[in-house]
């Protein structure tokens, strides 16, 4: 019978603990006021309980801001929800212009290019930068799969490197003859909340004469004196960034010089042949980049949640070090940590088990996401819970 793999493969998933389904989530869009600015409420609705979200990637507290809301209608009646067309026939708009120059403008770039996803954006580029044969991709091994996609589906030869081991890459590098060479790490990693080694990279880039790509898309908004990311340390070649976590819309970027925009224009097919994204999405974004750039308030709370969330934890349980808003708690086993998800919801905590293939084979994990919007008292209960669940 045609296609018989796709039961035997569910099957397998099942019986691995990796089966993954979907949940509809009924978001609550109370919100309160905290240094006298809005914030949402971390809760969420799933099938008629309410659960205090650890799991979501609004990092600062943004969605639901009646800024952006209002940012949003004002777009929708200016230039109507729908681009109606590709950015290269009619569907770019004044409001996607005037968001790619406030991206430009915080992140010190001369050009920008707007997807509708992370891993549109990712995929364009390195298949892209890929189209010559000379070129060669050296990735940190924890590299997100669009960046692995992209590259594996272009024809340059790829190379990864151990995670955030200078070392390794710097050995790959001096073997390498190819003309044209690129690094690319993501800013802060997405499921161990770690950050790039930035300033170890930009050498290594700069002495070997190759390019460095950053993904983004968890330090955008979070980290540096206006949440330019690590455009606040370093000036990486191109940087890929989201807007669907902390700006708190959806979408993504590519900020990069100007010769770079104009191949991807000409050479990017997720970007030739994609309708563009909303009008009044964009103009949205570009409000929430204006309140992110001001409220340094939201980046020191998150700093001071995480600090509190790892004292307050037993220090027997395997959290990995990190100063981001990802703190992620190693349980190794699929079954036991589906177990562990499951016994914090019953006290009404939602915390996603994740598991392979998203993270490697015995290295299943709870994935903690610390918010703006979260507070003290939560941060106790959570820490709590922990305590017990990991005993």
């Amino acid at each position: 019978m045609a296609f018989d793999f796709i039961t035997e493969q569910l099957k397998n998933q099942r019986s691995l603990f990796r089966y993954r389904e979907r949940v509809c989530i009924k978001t609550n869009n109370r919100s309160s006021t905290d240094n006298n600015d809005t914030t949402s409420e971390p809760y969420i609705d799933v099938a008629g309980k309410q659960y205090l979200n650890f799991s979501s990637n609004d990092y600062l507290g943004l969605n639901h801001h009646p800024n952006i809301n209002q940012a949003m209608q004002e777009g929708i009646d200016k230039f109507g929800l729908s681009a109606s067309s590709s950015s290269l026939i009619t569907g770019f708009n004044y409001a996607h212009q005037a968001l790619e120059e406030v991206i430009c403008q915080w992140l010190n770039k001369p050009n920008c290019l707007l997807f509708s996803s992370g891993f549109s954006a990712n995929m364009a580029a390195f298949q892209a930068l890929g189209q010559d044969q000379s070129t060669n991709f050296f990735l940190d091994k924890l590299s997100h799969a669009s960046m692995l996609d992209g590259a594996y589906a272009s024809k340059a030869t790829v190379k990864r490197f151990a995670h955030n081991d200078l070392t390794h890459l710097s050995q790959l590098m001096k073997k390498n003859t190819a003309q044209n060479l690129l690094i690319a790490s993501e800013g802060v990693f997405s499921m161990d909340g770690d950050q790039a080694k930035l300033l170890a990279l930009a050498q290594l880039s700069k002495k070997h004469n190759a390019w460095l790509y950053l993904d983004d898309a968890h330090s955008v908004g979070v980290i540096g004196e206006k949440g330019q990311g690590s455009a606040s340390k370093i000036a990486s070649n191109i940087t890929m960034a989201t807007f669907g976590k902390a700006i708190a819309t959806s979408g993504a970027f590519l900020a990069c010089d100007a010769p770079l925009h104009d191949y991807l224009i000409n050479f990017a097919r997720h970007y030739i042949y994609s309708t563009a994204i909303s009008p009044a999405l964009a103009w949205a974004t570009k409000r929430s980049i204006e309140l992110i750039q001001q409220a340094q308030w939201r980046r020191d709370k998150i700093s001071e949640l995480t600090h509190l969330l790892t004292e307050l934890l037993d220090p027997k349980i395997n959290i990995i070090a990190s100063q981001s808003a990802i703190q992620s708690i190693i349980v190794g086993d699929e079954k036991k940590t589906i177990q562990i998800s499951e016994t914090l919801k019953k006290q009404g905590l939602w915390l996603t088990a994740i598991r392979p293939p998203t993270v490697a084979v015995g290295s299943s994990r709870l994935r903690v996401t610390v918010c703006a919007n979260h507070n003290h008292k939560q941060i106790n209960q959570l820490a709590s819970c922990l305590n017990k669940a990991l005993d």
